[in-house]
């Protein structure tokens, strides 16, 4: 089970409603675990930087092609 009753943020909650772990996006984005794990939970400190954003919706545009950077983060 994905979330497992967690706080989740924008990007969290896509990631569980698709099953995909954070480990996979992880490794495919080539960002670390902990900057994924800390993007997944709901109101955490942690701005991504353009360069982290450019590779995580890289990764996660082999899913869905169509994704903005405006549907996972404040900007």
């Amino acid at each position: 089970m994905f979330g497992l009753g967690k706080q989740r943020s924008k990007l969290g909650k896509w990631l569980d409603k698709r099953g995909i772990s954070q480990q996979w996006l992880a490794s495919t984005s080539k960002v670390s675990r902990s900057t994924v794990s800390d993007l997944c939970k709901r109101n955490v400190e942690h701005a991504p930087t353009q360069r982290t954003m450019t590779k995580i919706l890289k990764a996660l545009r082999k899913i869905d092609p169509n994704l903005k950077a405006h549907d996972f983060f404040d900007m």
